[in-house]
């Protein structure tokens, strides 16, 4: 089976599938247009967000079997026509899901303390031991709005802290267990002190975020993304920080993110948002690395591995 890795991703995949029979070509250097001239024997592909990976794409790979996303998320991917195909997917959430609730967690633990402007201002000469004044996490309700993979994995992080951890998830029940407390999106709306987010973008998910929820929201309260960027409308957070109702984000993805990002920071590209976003000391932003961490780069790989040789151990040899 030739399978063409499009992006680069941790080598025990290459060389697991290398092993086990399959024939591994190196595209990751390779031109859209000269992997397309190559696509009509290929029969796998390994992804992480180079391009999309859609029907004008995949048209041109007649013997496709399966598309292999080293990562979570699979909005790249056109899921009906992949279906439709027959295309195998796999993903690989379990990867990189330790790594997300770490940093879920460490941004959290570095809003709540200041660390990320006490820092600042002490490389600069700023000994403002008041305007640095922390508050805890302790006795907080932590409202956890999907619970996969990273949603189950952060909650499990907040278990350690003495903090009461609600969860939704639209799609799943009967999760409750000694670490969370399962409840309706109303319920954590009501009672929640920080809501993070560990969904999938879709068109139920795009803008979830808003003025509309703020407002629902009862407490004021501190927002968590590690999911994707367009999940929250970020015009109507940043009212919601002026407002007082949103008390600070934690975000890892933004709504202005591309599949390439060289021209995100080019001033005639930026919306006043995004230059409000960057400008205002109640938000604390990290470049998408969630989920990148030294042993989640080869956690990535082995989990594919294991799901493409389990799916395909008849054929194989």
């Amino acid at each position: 089976m030739k399978v063409a890795f499009v992006d680069t991703v941790h080598e025990a995949l290459w060389n697991g599938l290398t092993d086990n029979g399959f024939d591994c070509y190196d595209c990751t250097q390779t031109s859209i247009d000269e992997i397309i001239s190559k696509a009509f024997d290929f029969e796998g592909i390994v992804v992480r967000s180079r391009f999309p990976m859609n029907a004008e794409f995949l048209d041109h790979f007649g013997e496709l079997k399966f598309i292999a996303r080293s990562g979570a998320g699979m909005e790249n991917i056109d899921l009906e026509y992949c279906e439709r195909r027959s295309i195998q997917l796999f993903n690989a959430p379990e990867g990189n899901r330790n790594a997300v609730a770490e940093h879920a967690l460490g941004m959290l633990l570095c809003m709540f303390n200041k660390i990320h402007t006490a820092d600042r201002e002490v490389r600069s000469g700023i000994w403002d031991r008041e305007g640095n004044r922390g508050v805890e996490l302790d006795g907080k309700k932590v409202g956890i709005i999907g619970y996969g993979n990273n949603g189950a994995a952060f909650a499990k992080k907040l278990k350690g802290f003495d903090v009461e951890v609600l969860a939704y998830d639209k799609y799943k029940t009967g999760f409750e267990n000694d670490h969370v407390k399962e409840v309706s999106m109303d319920e954590l709306m009501y009672m929640s002190d920080v809501v993070s987010l560990h969904i999938p973008q879709n068109e139920e998910t795009l803008a979830l975020i808003d003025a509309t929820f703020i407002k629902k929201m009862k407490k004021p309260f501190y927002l968590i993304n590690l999911s994707r960027g367009k999940i929250v409308k970020t015009a109507d957070l940043l009212l919601g920080i002026n407002d007082g109702k949103v008390l600070g984000a934690c975000l890892d993805v933004l709504e202005y993110e591309k599949s390439s990002f060289e021209n995100m920071f080019e001033n005639e590209n930026m919306s006043d948002s995004f230059k409000a976003l960057l400008n205002s000391e109640k938000v604390l932003l990290s470049p998408h690395v969630g989920g990148w961490t030294v042993e989640s780069y080869q956690k990535l790989s082995e989990v594919l591995l294991a799901k493409i040789l389990a799916h395909y151990k008849d054929e194989l040899h």
